[in-house]
């Protein structure tokens, strides 16, 4: 076999390995979040608040720890700006929940139109080389129309931190598949190999 493809091939393996754990480390904290916001969402507010704050901390460390799944060669740009972004938002929620919850929401849903695009782009480059994208690229343009949402609705006296459950769910239940679907993309490579 050509030493080319060979490392093509390994490469391509360690990476889909490297964002399927990533994927499924995705899932549990999600799980966990979900579950943590509808236990305190109608009981106690300050923890509601840590966990609001939590979320968008959460996926910067996530899309850390995707740059460090994949090759040095590949571009990591759009990771490197849903860094920024996300620490940005990070902070914007923390002065908005100041203002309270609706400006919150707003900043949210401005950060979930904004990673859900660049969620979009990354799938849309990624399906060639490692397949199986699709979940994330339906979840991007789902984030973005969620997203939408959280800012339309953010001032309804219905709208609340607990309403960000299902959001996050929705995603779980994406990087989820998106991880099942890496595991077929890992044993095409390791038979290739």
């Amino acid at each position: 076999m050509n030493t080319t493809i060979e490392t093509n091939t390994t490469n391509t393996a360690q990476t889909a390995r490297g964002l399927r754990s990533l994927y499924f480390t995705r899932v549990a904290f999600s799980f966990i979040w979900v579950i943590l916001i509808s236990v305190f969402a109608k009981t106690n507010e300050g923890v509601t608040r840590i966990l609001f704050i939590i979320y968008p901390l959460w996926d910067v460390i996530a899309t850390y720890l995707d740059i460090k799944a994949n090759p040095p060669q590949t571009n990591k740009t759009p990771q490197y700006v849903n860094i920024g972004i996300g620490l940005l938002t990070t902070i914007g929620v923390i002065a908005a929940l100041q203002k309270g919850v609706p400006a919150a929401l707003i900043v949210f849903g401005v950060w979930a139109i904004v990673t859900g695009l660049i969620q979009l782009i990354l799938g849309l480059r990624r399906r060639k080389a490692l397949g199986g994208q699709w979940p994330m690229i339906i979840s991007g343009g789902q984030s973005m129309l969620a997203g939408a949402s959280f800012i339309a609705m953010a001032n309804s006296p219905k709208m609340g931190i607990g309403n960000l459950a299902g959001y996050a769910a929705f995603g779980a239940f994406y990087f989820l598949l998106a991880a099942i679907r890496l595991s077929k993309t890992i044993k095409v490579q390791e038979k290739a190999a």
